[in-house]
């Protein structure tokens, strides 16, 4: 499972949060100029529980598991204060993000939208089309990302079962693409909030069986030495360093929150706490320098036994396949949003034969969209990657700092507007050395590019 298929977590949909947005109020349009994208998909009728769901899948995946590899480019002490630091500015981001949209309502502008929200506070028409534009090829990656690893996970329980069988990748890619063209009928974001719940406990069980593995295979005789060192070279380790930190904060992002989300903030952060620092903390305990790329692959080596129980190992990956269907209809939304906006009538029911009929034929044509991109490209994570550091990163980190300092305008020289000054500077390089590093991965892995693969690029 490619790390930088999962680089573009983020800019997407910044309706994750408003299926719990304010559960009493009706969503804009739903009178007389209906819009039936937020009548429909971003329909607001759950609780703030619900919206820790939604959010909880948006940022807790499979990229936990790629964090040991981040610590290894920068240690023990570094690689541990730079995640907690980066936690710790992206659920700033999410609080000022949630401040942005209460300003808003209060003067009688609700939103539920990122992009109207940034064209509003930014008053720049150019602003909407640039954040629809990010948003619906970062989201779009996602979905092709989501497909193309969920059939290699099925594809590593395939090969283990039956060495010589027939069936490929593109087999699977059409099954899990079958599978989600099915959950994708469910009509709003929240009618997914049980497959979000169950989204969240299935993290909770992988990040659990992944980190006793990685301490049973620390303790076990076929464990590698213990070496914590850096590399030798100042070069080296600064490049790696640039990279940890890339990586990092790819798996801390997710689309921008909307509405009075503090609750499922606090919610969905207590499972990244536990999460992303237990699975971080065994895996490099366990493998130090030599943890690779992905966990899963340093505990189940090319050569030599598996370091931890089959069984063990199996679940794990059957718990990462279904969360990623999951992630695969979250990251979904923006798409479906679009679409019924143009194509469905608020005004008739959501299960209506006008609405019904163009849901099907759309979202089954999108998938199918995705499907083929993700069987032709088994190298498209590279490509996401890049296409992420350059567009996530901006729409989480620069402009909920800006938009606050535009919206709220707290005094230049307030300790708040200087701090969010140096987050957009900060975030700004880091973006640009994740485009640089995701840009060098894809030149390095150039030579294994084939259309329609049957293997995965990692």
């Amino acid at each position: 499972m490619a790390p930088a298929a999962f680089d573009a977590e983020a800019g997407g949909p910044a309706i994750v949060a408003a299926a719990g947005n304010d559960a009493h109020k009706p969503a804009p349009g739903a009178g007389a100029d209906a819009d039936a994208g937020a009548a429909f998909v971003l329909e607001s009728k759950g609780t703030w529980w619900h919206a820790g769901f939604h959010l909880t899948t948006a940022i807790v995946g499979p990229t936990v598991l790629t964090l040991p590899y981040a610590l290894r480019g920068m240690g023990w002490a570094l690689g541990i204060t730079t995640l907690s630091l980066i936690a710790a500015v992206t659920f700033y981001e999410y609080s000022l993000m949630s401040r942005v949209l209460d300003h808003c309502e209060a003067r009688g502008r609700r939103h539920i939208r990122f992009r109207e929200l940034a064209a509003d506070v930014l008053g720049s028409g150019w602003m909407f089309y640039f954040v629809v534009i990010v948003q619906t090829a970062i989201n779009t990656g996602v979905s092709i990302g989501s497909i193309l690893l969920a059939a290699d996970c099925i594809e590593i329980m395939y090969s283990s079962l039956a060495p010589d069988g027939p069936l490929k990748l593109y087999h699977f890619i059409i099954i899990v693409a079958v599978v989600l063209a099915f959950l994708s009928q469910l009509p709003s974001f929240h009618s997914l909030r049980h497959i979000n719940l169950v989204s969240l406990l299935l993290s909770l069980g992988y990040t659990i069986l992944v980190s006793a593995a990685c301490i049973r295979a620390g303790l076990s005789k076929n464990a590698p030495a213990k070496d914590y060192s850096l590399s030798s070279s100042k070069s080296e380790q600064t490049f790696n360093a640039f990279l940890s930190i890339s990586i990092l904060a790819s798996a801390t992002l997710a689309p921008p929150a909307a509405g009075k989300m503090m609750k499922a903030l606090v919610m969905c952060y207590s499972v990244i706490g536990f999460t992303f620092y237990l699975p971080s903390i065994t895996g490099y305990w366990a493998f130090g320098s030599q943890v690779q790329s992905n966990i899963l692959k340093s505990l189940m080596p090319d050569s030599g036994p598996a370091l931890a129980p089959t069984w063990l190992l199996g679940l794990a990956v059957l718990f990462v396949l279904l969360q990623l269907l999951a992630i695969g209809l979250v990251y979904s939304q923006v798409a479906y949003e679009i679409m019924e906006k143009n194509s469905a009538d608020a005004t008739q029911g959501k299960f209506s034969r006008r609405n019904l009929v163009p849901r099907l034929l759309l979202r089954t044509l999108y998938l199918a969209f995705c499907a083929l991109m993700a069987a032709m490209l088994p190298f498209f994570g590279d490509i996401v990657g890049v296409v992420g550091a350059v567009g996530f990163i901006p729409l989480d980190f620069v402009l909920p700092v800006i938009m606050y300092n535009i919206a709220l305008a707290p005094p230049r020289r307030s300790t708040l507007y200087i701090a969010n000054t140096v987050i957009m500077v900060v975030f700004t390089g880091v973006g640009a050395i994740g485009a640089f590093a995701s840009i060098r991965k894809l030149v390095l892995d150039a030579g294994q590019f084939k259309l329609f693969s049957n293997n995965v690029v990692d």
